[in-house]
């Protein structure tokens, strides 16, 4: 099955492939979670690009506009934004697909369309998203995922937040139901990052969504470096806590709610905000680099 609105090339036989949503989201990504997870499975997995969209029919480019360079004052280059499918191989050798670049501003039916036509014809067994958002959990206690798929017994792999809820959607829930319709499996997976560490990159978020979408997907994938990286910063989020009573209650009562001790804290008047935490860290971080 072919479209319009993408033109795909010549590519070696793939085997199975397992599907990595990384279209940019409406959501604000926090700790840069999803954003620093897709960066590393790109970074370890070498990639080609298997097909490009037409993206003067899904982007609007005054809310996307492309990025000039100029040299000496003579335009040197024009950089558009791109949708692409790219392909490569996990460590194992399994097959994987990575659908980059920006949430569609139009067409977002006739997107759907395409991308699940395409997924049909290149095998895909298994689709998964990425995310992260800003919830009310300590920093000291392991990440917290969440699932979103189209069968409950994907999701209980992750687990979910039980209850009915209703909020505005982006591609990929839309992307996600097209894929339900054609009988391939899809998940989402969000992690829960501290809200007062979401204006900062949280590097353990990134590496449980990638442990995640190995498990899941039953990929070969290094979170090594994620992991080193979330362990040294959490150390010096620690160090600045410790020296502040307000940062302390702030994390004690988050972890006594996140252990099921209490409810969880519904009134944070009077303690830091998140904002002023981040700065604080930023702050620290600036100045240890600075001494490096």
């Amino acid at each position: 099955m072919m479209s319009s609105l993408y033109e795909l090339r010549s590519h070696r036989s793939l085997e199975s492939p397992v599907l990595l949503l990384a279209t940019e989201s409406w959501v604000v990504d926090a700790g840069l979670g999803a954003q620093a997870a897709i960066a590393h499975v790109l970074e370890t997995i070498p990639t080609e690009v298997l097909a490009t969209f037409d993206t003067d029919e899904l982007i609007d480019f005054r809310s996307r506009r492309p990025i000039v360079r100029i040299s000496d004052g003579v335009v040197d280059n024009l950089s558009w934004p791109e949708i692409q499918l790219r392909a490569g191989q996990d460590a194992s050798g399994r097959s994987v697909l990575v659908l980059v670049g920006p949430e569609p501003d139009m067409a977002w039916h006739a997107f759907v369309r395409a991308v699940v036509g395409l997924a049909t014809q290149l095998g895909v067994r298994l689709v998964v998203g990425l995310g992260a958002y800003a919830a009310p959990v300590p920093h000291t206690r392991p990440v917290s995922l969440m699932a979103i798929a189209t069968m409950a017994e994907l999701a209980a792999q992750v687990g979910v937040v039980p209850g009915t809820a209703e909020t505005p959607a982006g591609i990929q829930t839309a992307l996600q139901e097209g894929f339900a319709a054609a009988g391939i499996p899809a998940i989402g997976v969000w992690a829960r990052v501290p809200h007062y560490l979401a204006a900062i990159p949280y590097p353990a978020a990134s590496a449980a969504l990638v442990d995640a979408l190995a498990a899941v997907a039953g990929l070969k994938l290094d979170t090594g470096e994620l992991h080193a990286a979330a362990d040294s910063v959490s150390s010096q989020i620690d160090e600045i806590i410790a020296n502040s009573e307000q940062y302390r209650d702030l994390v004690s009562g988050l972890e006594a709610a996140f252990d099921g001790e209490t409810a969880a804290p519904s009134d944070f008047s009077g303690l830091p905000s998140g904002d002023e935490l981040a700065a604080e860290i930023e702050r620290f971080l600036r100045g240890e680099q600075g001494e490096q």
